[in-house]
């Protein structure tokens, strides 16, 4: 089964504005920070029980991407729950540095509790920091590698986080941005809306969070295309970018190398 919860997780701006986000019109990042703020304690048992646990697997997926090693200094931006930072900080070891960013307090919040539960010398490498994807709070060039899950379809402006992560990665450095497919093919179109309707929004109803979620149907039908992602990068100033369809072309995955 495919995962269609992701769709929320996120990095905006700072303040929330007066919320419109409960008539799932969600465009402006003050609101969609409230949304994020306010589906955080339930996000991670939503994220296994609407992908079947899938969501580990594109995860990791995404992380063997950047190509991170041991020592690197990395980021995971949209980092909400942290799951890919955790994955991050496996890879770059003890002695390295992982940031996760996020826009949304109650997400991080969440994240340095899952942090504090567990121990391994790893996790102690990790920082979390409230921060906009389209204005990261760090140097020029500083990481060596970046992931983003779930993140760009919901960041408003899609062109100006491209080129942020530009900016921050190293040259020769990877991105790594896993989100939802937005496929040209009308079945696979199809077959995610249908999802939405008759799996996740039921779902979600049961916790109290069913227009929360249908605001994820939306997002996917104004997302890029895997072409046009691939595009936006190169624009970005990024010399390698190639989009990679996953979970039967429901998920994608683009690779980007300064």
């Amino acid at each position: 089964m495919a995962s269609l919860q992701f769709g929320l997780s996120s990095s905006f701006a700072s303040l929330p504005t007066a919320s419109c986000f409960r008539r799932v019109s969600v465009r402006c990042s003050g609101d969609r920070q409230v949304l994020f703020n306010r589906i955080a304690p339930v996000y991670d048992n939503l994220n296994d029980l609407l992908s079947l646990g899938q969501h580990r697997v594109w995860k990791r997926m995404a992380i063997s991407w950047t190509g991170a090693k041991e020592k690197d200094t990395v980021l995971d931006i949209c980092c909400g729950s942290g799951d890919l930072t955790f994955l991050l900080s496996e890879k770059v070891g003890p002695t390295g540095k992982v940031i996760g960013v996020d826009f949304s307090k109650e997400q991080l919040n969440v994240a340095s509790s899952r942090q504090n539960s567990r121990w391994r010398a790893c996790y102690e490498s990790i920082e979390f920091v409230e921060g906009d994807a389209t204005d990261l709070p760090f140097s020029n060039c500083q990481f060596d590698a970046i992931t983003m899950g779930y993140g760009l379809r919901n960041v408003v402006d899609k062109k100006k986080a491209m080129q942020e992560m530009f900016r921050v990665l190293k040259p020769g450095g990877k991105a790594s941005i896993l989100d939802f497919n937005k496929s040209t093919k009308p079945f696979v179109a199809s077959f995610q809306e249908w999802m939405i309707d008759n799996v996740v929004v039921p779902v979600a109803t049961g916790y109290g969070l069913a227009e929360e979620y249908e605001y994820l149907k939306n997002s996917i039908r104004e997302f890029l295309t895997g072409k046009e992602l691939e595009e936006l990068a190169v624009q970005a100033g990024f010399s390698m970018a190639s989009h990679y369809e996953i979970s039967g072309g429901l998920m994608g995955n683009l690779v980007v190398t300064r």
